[in-house]
């Protein structure tokens, strides 16, 4: 048996070998070798100069990350309390392997520390959002766009953290998140075709079971900008939209529904022929998680 160096040196010379069971071959073997060869791939990229070989070690790396996504994303999911921001986080990754992600971890802390010195224990929940929007909005300027599947970037977490634009589902994460961290009764409901978070009372038990949860809900926030708004303009945007309100459009998601419901909708971005190998990815990434 060759050394583990002297066996991915002889691997990598086959990696022009035009038959293609041989390079199925040799790929199933590289995966079992996992990310840290993609710096040898890497390498081999810059020094090689045929077009096919070039797509075979890009495909290769390809792989190996998504191999390496699954992993993660699975156990994420059987965490006993997985957290949202870094279940967002994981998609970051898929898209931007190289970004590194606790500068982000340290944005994301100074927002909550900044709220949780405004808040106390005799404000209203209306004025804890107030103060949750002020500061992510105002203070941060973290700034609000339509969702539109021509810009991926918009549903990453990291674009409002690095000052770029976020899209609802972007935004709506980063205010779920602090509102769970700072123990605030916003939780993201189920509401068709929106990003909407909904202020329970402080009866509320989320682990309780009720008929209907809407009678715990004292107002809306939108995710995009922050701003609240009443059960009347909800009733207004189902008679707009002739949606037929339902018990279960109130149910608060758990983070893993929020999570494989950002993957499928990210997956959206890459329908065009040459991408949506990247759309099936991300489905059957999405897959893993629980409903």
């Amino acid at each position: 048996m060759l050394p583990k160096n002297e066996e991915i040196k002889a691997l990598f010379t086959l990696m022009d070998d035009p038959d293609e069971e041989v390079f199925s071959t040799i790929a199933t073997r590289l995966l079992d070798y996992g990310t840290p060869i993609i710096p040898d791939l890497e390498n081999l990229w810059e020094n090689t100069l045929e077009e096919t070989t070039l797509e075979r070690i890009e495909k290769m790396i390809y792989r190996l990350r998504l191999k390496d996504i699954h992993q993660q994303l699975s156990d994420w999911s059987a965490l006993p309390k997985p957290s949202l921001f870094e279940g967002a986080l994981i998609l970051v990754k898929y898209q931007f392997p190289e970004l590194a992600l606790d500068p982000l971890r340290h944005q994301l802390e100074k927002i909550r520390r900044n709220i949780w010195l405004e808040l106390n224990n005799y404000l209203t929940p209306l004025e804890q959002a107030n103060v949750i929007r002020n500061i992510l909005f105002s203070y941060y300027q973290i700034k609000g766009v339509e969702v539109s599947y021509d810009n991926p970037e918009d549903f990453l977490v990291s674009s409002p953290l690095q000052a770029k634009p976020g899209n609802a589902f972007a935004n709506s994460l980063i205010y779920a998140e602090l509102c769970q961290q700072l123990e605030i009764h916003a939780e993201w409901i189920n509401i068709p075709k929106q990003c909407i978070l909904a202020y329970f009372s402080a009866d509320w038990e989320p682990h309780e079971i009720v008929p209907n949860p809407q009678e715990f809900i004292q107002f809306y926030i939108e995710g995009t900008t922050g701003n609240a708004f009443s059960q009347k303009d909800l009733d207004q945007y189902f008679q707009r939209s002739n949606i037929e309100p339902k018990n279960s459009y109130y149910k608060p998601l758990s983070n893993q529904r929020i999570i494989k419901k950002l993957f499928q909708e990210f997956s959206k971005c890459f329908t065009s022929p040459t991408l949506q190998y990247k759309q099936k990815d991300l489905n059957d990434l999405a897959n893993l998680l629980d409903d």
